[in-house]
């Protein structure tokens, strides 16, 4: 199987091209500390991303706290500690995987378009990217507010083919969890599903990608 045909492939940014844990943990104790809450490990905030920065935020109190029930002046209030928490230290132990700026090398030489469709927020895209070094990269970016919709939806993706000035046909969705395979399934666009990822402790092969990849360096086999 090869996607040598594609015009345009769509990535997921956390857990897919880089490994934000150390940072997004950082923020979250910073907001528990707040509140003399037990700081969480690396491991338990893990299963926390991927839906956005409200969920995690949520579902890090609810644990801390063992609370299941969260207010939502408190919520809005550590929300707030927590966004700019991470806004102070958005990448400083972010880091790319392996394979991933040979990879991105590759295809930017073999003439691919390159976005980012990711449920974090926009605010944070950017100075990753920078720091990281690889904007240079990437078309264009959107992250859990530019739209109405985010994903699993579907709608993230119709915005990119269409903004990008080619087809569902002519794209594919690269990605680590349920959340890249459900919306690319949505739009009807094929999709790579990478293991190494976060995918919230799941095996990504059980939401059926078009292939499963377990190394990002393998994408330069296929494209």
């Amino acid at each position: 199987m090869n996607f040598k045909d594609k015009e345009l492939i769509i990535f997921d940014f956390d857990g897919t091209l880089i490994n934000s844990i150390p940072d997004l943990t950082l923020a979250i104790n910073k907001m528990l500390s707040h509140y003399n809450l037990l700081p969480l490990t690396i491991k338990q905030v893990t299963p926390f991303v991927g839906n956005g920065a409200k969920p995690l935020v949520r579902r890090s109190l609810e644990l801390s706290m063992q609370n299941n029930s969260i207010s939502e002046a408190l919520m809005k209030e550590a929300f707030d500690i927590y966004f700019s928490a991470y806004k102070q230290d958005t990448c400083v132990d972010t880091f790319m995987y392996p394979g991933v700026l040979d990879t991105l090398n590759y295809l930017d030489k073999n003439g691919y378009q390159m976005v980012i469709c990711t449920n974090k927020p926009l605010d944070f895209i950017e100075p990753i990217l920078d720091k990281l070094e690889i904007k240079q990269f990437f078309n264009y970016w959107i992250g859990e507010h530019s739209l109405p919709l985010k994903k699993p939806n579907a709608a993230p993706l119709l915005h990119l083919v269409d903004l990008l000035n080619t087809t569902i046909e002519k794209s594919i969705m690269v990605g680590d969890s349920k959340n890249d395979i459900l919306a690319a399934q949505n739009a009807k666009m094929e999709n790579i599903g990478l293991s190494y990822g976060y995918n919230y402790n799941e095996n990504i092969a059980d939401y059926n990608p078009t292939l499963v990849v377990d190394h990002f360096s393998e994408l330069q086999k296929l494209f």
